[in-house]
């Protein structure tokens, strides 16, 4: 047998097989600092107190009285003295 050399043919083009797109994602990120101001206020406040303490001292004081009362009951026995009266 007997063999001929290969004949190669022209190449031929076929229709172009289309794959889906893929996708790709550049993410850029830009931060801003927002300042949020929350103020506060502390008062302090000193109080001074006058205490007033009212007092009432009393005092107590007995007086003792004496009275003397000289009474004459009838006539003296002796006749010789006459009566005396007894005052201012």
């Amino acid at each position: 047998m007997q063999y001929s050399p290969t004949q190669t043919l022209p190449s031929q083009t076929a229709p172009a097989q289309v794959n889906p797109t893929k996708q790709y994602v550049n993410t850029n990120v830009s931060n801003t600092v927002i300042p949020v101001v929350h103020p506060s206020h502390t008062t302090t406040v000193n109080k001074h107190v006058n205490t007033y303490k009212h007092y009432f001292p009393h005092t107590q004081s007995v007086v003792n009285e004496c009275y003397t009362q000289n009474l004459i009951c009838g006539k003296p026995h002796n006749p010789c003295c006459p009566p005396r009266h007894f005052g201012y």
